[in-house]
């Protein structure tokens, strides 16, 4: 990109935060006002790629700071969140996969069990990733399979459909049990707080497994149009497990098991109560070890994709601001003047605005917010405060727009393979779809059973 296109864009992203900031002081405080101006900015600019996705992401640390929301420790801490260790853990993993070939071993094996048409495997990896970030985190899962996924085909079409079948899979099996996700478990324990009545694990997974399944054939009928013509060329040599890759296998599977019992399922199990930022750091630190001794720093650390720990910094960041400013209360206050209005419009309503503020900050830093936010409102008026608190948790996941809305948004963009625009294509649509069927399931199925 010339200096030119580049200065362009950069000025484009600063007139349409002016332009955001003079519209938002209408109606919000100057610090909330400044707040939406610089999410606009920091927002084109990750979109239109004026700057480096990094640079951009590191730029709350002067902003923040510099406009007053945040200082400069409070703002740096976000940046240190145990997520971002859990990425770092993931990815080491990742490439371990790929620099010992593993990726090659198992690719085959999911080619052996699905069509190998586009349409077969964008279906296969969907499912797969949606079934599996249902039990383990949708991070996780997506950490797991976003490696595997890219070497299915050299066709550069073909990796960036695969990766976002990866990512959107995992956002939507995330919501099909309460440990899935993060604000899943952020909606139980402010339930628990509150002194609600909270969905024993079963029916939880009765209630939203209709609403996953919709989304997930959605989503790999959406991925494979136009590929019709588009061949995969299997690859037909025998792969044949050496040492290095049985080391990397055997981590892979201990990984998983020690996963699937470190997660409870209440009241049948507890779990292990371990950190899951810490076990998946443990093994990616692991690959370093003597006679393990697949990763070298020197080497393989380089590989790391630093950029997206810094993106999510920003977005922790960027939530923290919301409530360090009020911006979240003040939405509050706001929406509680249209309460007045008919349950479904509420919903909607509900349901795009968190489906839509979520892709420009954390899902779970959002929810976090927003919940008692919602609570807030339905104890001054007359709306099903399960209701809304379920959809508002669900809509929280199902944001496909941008990569700094979800975890694996932010893993597909990693690997190379997504650009922001290919993300903004059909993540809009998906968005749209998605708010349509939360609501509606919402109204007409779990409504007789949050009375």
């Amino acid at each position: 990109m010339n200096h030119f296109k580049r200065l362009q864009k950069i000025l484009l992203a600063i007139f349409i935060g002016i332009v955001l900031f003079f519209i938002s002081d209408t109606v919000f405080t100057q610090p909330q006002s400044i707040l939406v101006g610089l999410i606009a900015f920091l927002v084109t600019l990750w979109t239109n790629e004026g700057l480096p996705l990094a640079v951009v992401s590191l730029m709350p640390i002067a902003l923040f700071p510099a406009f007053g929301l945040l200082g400069t420790k409070a703002t740096t801490t976000n940046y240190s969140h145990p997520i971002i260790y859990l990425f770092l853990g993931g990815f080491l993993l990742a490439i371990g996969v790929e620099k010992t070939n593993l990726h090659r071993y198992i690719s085959q094996k999911i080619l052996s069990f699905f069509p190998s048409t586009p349409r077969g495997v964008i279906f296969s990896l969907v499912l797969t990733s949606g079934l599996l970030s249902s039990v383990l985190s949708n991070t996780t899962t997506t950490l797991l399979l976003i490696s595997i996924a890219l070497f299915l085909s050299e066709d550069a079409k073909l990796k960036m459909r695969f990766a976002l079948a990866i990512a959107y899979g995992s956002n939507v099996g995330g919501i099909i049990t309460p440990i899935g996700t993060p604000p899943n478990l952020i909606l139980y324990g402010i339930m628990q707080d509150k002194g609600l009545e909270t969905l024993s694990f079963f029916q939880w997974v009765g209630m939203v497994s209709p609403l996953a399944l919709v989304m997930l054939l959605v989503v790999g009928f959406l991925l494979s149009l136009g590929l019709e013509k588009v061949e995969i060329v299997e690859d037909t040599k025998r792969h044949i497990l050496d040492i290095s890759q049985k080391k990397v296998l055997g981590a892979l599977g201990a990984l998983v098991l020690l996963l699937f019992a470190n997660a409870p399922i209440k009241p049948y199990w507890s779990g292990l109560g371990m950190s899951e930022p810490v076990i998946l750091l443990a093994f990616g630190l692991a690959l370093f070890l003597p006679y393990i001794n697949i990763l070298e720093w020197d080497e393989d650390s380089k590989r790391v994709p630093y950029k997206i720990m810094f993106l999510f910094g920003a977005g922790f960041s960027i939530a923290k601001a919301f409530s360090t400013t009020g911006l979240a209360d003040s939405v509050a206050s706001y929406l509680l003047v249209i309460t007045h209005l008919a349950p479904i419009v509420l919903l909607l309503i509900v349901a795009a605005l968190i489906t839509f503020t979520t892709e420009i900050t954390s899902n779970t830093a959002l929810i976090s917010i927003m919940l008692p936010v919602i609570y807030a409102i339905s104890v001054q008026s007359d709306i099903n405060t399960m209701l809304f608190m379920m959809v508002a948790t669900v809509s929280s996941s199902y944001a496909f727009m941008l990569p700094i809305a979800t975890a694996p948004n932010a893993i597909a963009m990693s690997s190379g393979a997504v650009h922001v625009k290919d993300m903004l294509r059909f993540g809009v649509i998906l968005n749209l779809l998605g708010i349509f069927f939360i609501v509606l399931i919402a109204e007409y199925f779990w409504k007789g059973i949050l009375l």
